[in-house]
């Protein structure tokens, strides 16, 4: 594990070559600076674990500082230092966000057991939400098919690697939390997880995210933020929904990639950037690559190895051990006594083909947790928890419809209303509905129909 990092801002020498001396001892990395815009243009370039800021600096004082430090980085531990400290100067850097306010003169005791109390903080809160991240990606995994056990394997032997990803799946099967799970198992674990979703950013915003940009707040007064690539630096990148990245972020990307290196917002340099990339995607690349709509050499950057996440249709052996877990979670996290399934109800969700996958059964079985008041889950709660709140909702929904939009949201609800009474059989219920099995199965896709709709 590399040593944690620390900056020093202050404008007295002497202060910084005792801090450095005293925590290099300690085992930290230590740099130093002596005013707040070169401490600022630093974090720019670096990821630092602890900033110790002088409230009295020339030209930027160390509170306006500490405000710009956080909003790059909300999570970047600070500890404000004053020779003419106050309480009201305490008080407002605490709800600025500072870990601690120390006084000169500086003890070496009271800095050393300071800074370690900074740094376990910062650690305890990672760890934790690592620990969060890490459970919500095994939900993804869980499972006997041999698609999944092939997952696992795949995973446990790529983690450990610095090769870049690109995870192939279908909204829902978990495609950001196996991501994570990865970073976890990675070397890079004790370093930043950043993610960046390229389908819900706006493209003239989205060059902005990925290598940084500027703002005005007043004039004259330009202020500029981190892009997620130097908030990776050290770390993982990943890219959610990459085929959405339009052509001139891909060919910008594509130079980072091969030379490592990021041009700095209105500086006439470059950095160094050291980020282990994980992208993902639903979308078919060769076919966006083949119409002129994806690279074809970021394409190859980003597939050294592929992960494709199996659909949970194709993993139907999965769904009883996946629903046992979810039932035992959901029923712990809402004080709720434990929860069984059915022959006849599990017959259903073995019967539907989950076009939300795990996302969408995880959220069905919270929602059984939650409203069925029994301790045995039945095919009949399926029809209670749908077809009455949904019949309430087309009947009173048709008033003042037009003949064509009527007559659609009660082929919807008839066809929904057939699928749950044969428990998501689709032969069974093609049969009663005089269609093809093929023919059904069109149209739960044009309704959109969903298990609990």
């Amino acid at each position: 594990m590399s040593p944690e990092r620390i900056l020093v801002i202050d404008d007295e020498i002497s202060i910084c070559s005792t801090l450095k001396a005293i925590l290099e001892d300690e085992g930290y990395e230590v740099k130093t600076v002596e005013t707040a815009e070169d401490g600022l243009n630093l974090l720019r370039q670096q990821p630092f674990d602890l900033v110790m800021l002088d409230i009295w600096l020339p030209e930027m004082n160390g509170l306006e500082a500490l405000s710009r430090i956080k909003e790059n980085e909300e999570n970047l531990q600070v500890i404000i230092i004053s020779g003419h400290g106050t309480i009201e100067s305490a008080v407002k850097a605490t709800k600025m966000g500072a870990f601690d306010f120390l006084e000169k003169p500086l003890t070496l005791e009271k800095v050393v057991l300071t800074v370690r109390n900074a740094l376990r903080q910062k650690r305890l809160e990672e760890e934790n939400l690592q620990l969060k991240e890490r459970q919500k990606g095994k939900f993804y995994l869980l499972g006997q098919s041999y698609a999944i056990k092939r997952l696992q394997e795949e995973i446990s032997q790529i983690a450990p690697s610095n090769g870049r990803v690109l995870i192939y799946g279908e909204n829902g099967t978990g495609k950001d939390y196996i991501a994570r799970f990865i970073h976890q198992m990675s070397q890079r674990r004790d370093k930043r997880f950043v993610e960046i979703n390229c389908s819900a950013i706006p493209d003239h915003l989205m060059e902005g995210e990925l290598f940084g940009y500027q703002t005005e707040p007043s004039p004259g007064i330009g202020r500029d933020r981190r892009g997620k690539l130097l908030q990776a630096n050290g770390g993982t990148l990943f890219l959610d929904e990459i085929a959405d990245m339009n052509l001139k972020i891909q060919a910008k990307l594509v130079k980072v990639i091969e030379e490592e290196r990021l041009e700095l917002l209105d500086l006439d340099q470059t950095c160094p950037i050291n980020v282990r990339i994980i992208a993902a995607t639903s979308k078919n690349l060769k076919e966006l690559i083949n119409r002129g709509h994806f690279r074809e050499d970021l394409f190859f950057k980003l597939n050294v190895i592929p992960l494709i996440i199996p659909p949970l249709r194709e993993r139907p052996e999965d769904i009883p051990i996946l629903i046992e877990h979810f039932l035992d979670h959901f029923s712990q996290e809402y004080g709720k006594k434990p929860k069984k399934m059915s022959p006849e109800a599990m017959e259903a969700f073995l019967h539907y083909m989950w076009p939300g996958n795990v996302s969408e059964l995880m959220n069905v079985i919270e929602r059984f947790v939650i409203l069925v008041p029994d301790e045995l889950i039945t095919a009949d709660h399926l029809t209670l928890l749908v077809e009455a709140r949904e019949l309430d909702h087309t009947l009173s929904s048709l008033e003042g419809q037009s003949l064509d939009e009527a007559r659609r949201k009660f082929e919807r609800h008839y066809i929904h209303r057939a699928l749950t009474k044969h428990k998501w059989d689709i032969e069974k219920t093609a049969q009663e509905l005089r269609l093809s099995a093929k023919e059904l199965e069109s149209m739960i896709r044009t309704f959109n129909l969903t298990f609990i709709d």
